[in-house]
C-alpha cells in the first residue's frame, strides 16, 4: 500500500509543479480504450502484437473449444489475474463455463506458453519522442509452488519478483525496448512475456501473455533484492517521466472517461467473483 500511495503522490506532486491536471493521467493511452466495450480489450491490443509472439487467444461464447491444452480464461476486462483460471481439459472448461451468468463478464481462452520462465517488462517513453525509450524495468515473475504453469500476480502468494535489469547492458535492454515498440505508441504499459531466458528475451523469442495499459504498477517495486530507498528512487524518477509524458497529450485528442468505465466494471468483476 506505501509502494501505491508513493506512486500516486509523486505523480501528483510532479503535475502541480509542471501544472499538468493530475487527472490527465488517464488519458494516456485513452486513444487504445474501447469505449463500447468500456475497456481496454485484450483482443484489440492483440491486432496490434507481431505474429511471432502472438498467442491463439479467442472470445469464450461457447461455440468454440480450444485446439490444445492447458489454457488460461480470462476476463476480457480483468487486471492483476483477477478471475484468471488455468484449465487442463475440457472438463473443467465445461464446468467453468457451467457457473456463468448473465451477469459475468466476457471471457477470453487463450493458449498457454510454451516457454518456462515469466517476465514483466514496465515502460515509460521519451516525451520528445514516444518510439524512444526512457523508463524501462525488466523482473521475473517467480512462484514457489511446484506447479510448471502457475496463475502469477499479487493475489497468489507463492508469486515473487527478482529484477533482471542488473543482468543486462544498456545494449541488451535497447534490443528489447525495440520489440516492446513494435506493438503500439503506448504512453505507459506494463507487458507479460515468457521466454526460456534472457538471452531468448533480448533475442526477441517470447510470447506475449498480456499487454496493461491502465495504471500498469511496475513489479519491480515489489522485490525483496531492492531496498526501500532504491524503490523511491525508481518511483521519483518515473513519475516524474511520466508527468513529462502527460504534457505531451494533444489537446486534439479526445477525451474519454476512462476511470469511471473502468471503476463499475471492476465492481463488476469483484461482485461476479463472489457469485462464482
Amino acid at each position: 500500500m506505501l509502494i501505491r500511495l508513493s506512486l500516486i503522490f509523486t505523480y501528483i506532486f510532479y503535475c502541480i509543479r509542471s501544472c499538468v491536471a493530475p487527472w490527465r493521467y488517464f488519458q494516456l493511452n485513452a486513444p487504445y480504450f474501447n469505449e463500447q466495450r468500456n475497456l481496454f480489450s485484450k483482443l484489440d491490443v492483440d491486432k496490434r502484437i507481431p505474429k511471432q509472439w502472438l498467442l491463439e487467444q479467442f472470445m469464450d461464447l461457447g461455440a468454440r473449444d480450444p485446439s490444445a491444452y492447458p489454457v488460461f480464461v480470462k476476463p476480457e476486462w480483468g487486471q492483476n489475474s483477477q478471475g484468471v483460471e488455468r484449465v487442463d481439459n475440457l472438463l473443467q472448461l465445461n464446468a467453468l463455463r457451467k457457473q456463468r451468468t448473465t451477469r459475468h463478464p466476457f471471457y477470453i481462452i487463450q493458449q498457454a506458453a510454451p516457454e518456462k520462465r515469466e517476465f514483466e517488462l514496465f515502460m515509460i517513453p521519451n516525451e520528445g519522442d514516444l518510439q524512444q525509450c526512457s523508463i524501462l524495468s525488466i523482473t521475473e515473475t517467480c512462484n514457489r509452488s511446484d506447479d510448471v504453469l502457475p496463475v502469477n500476480g499479487i493475489y497468489n502468494k507463492d508469486s515473487y519478483y527478482q529484477d533482471c535489469v542488473g543482468q543486462l547492458s544498456a545494449d541488451q535492454q535497447s534490443k528489447i525496448w525495440g520489440h516492446l515498440k513494435q506493438m503500439g505508441n503506448y504512453r505507459i504499459a506494463r507487458y507479460g512475456v515468457r521466454a526460456n531466458s534472457l538471452d531468448d528475451l533480448i533475442a526477441g523469442r517470447f510470447h506475449v501473455v498480456e499487454i496493461n495499459l491502465y495504471v500498469p504498477m511496475p513489479l519491480l517495486l515489489l522485490t525483496e533484492q531492492i531496498s526501500l530507498w532504491q524503490k523511491l528512487r525508481f518511483i521519483n524518477k518515473a513519475m516524474k517521466q511520466l508527468v513529462l509524458v502527460t504534457k505531451t497529450i494533444p489537446s486534439t485528442q479526445l477525451s474519454k472517461s476512462v476511470f469511471f468505465k473502468k471503476l463499475r466494471v471492476a465492481q463488476r468483476l469483484k461482485s461476479t467473483n463472489k457469485t462464482i
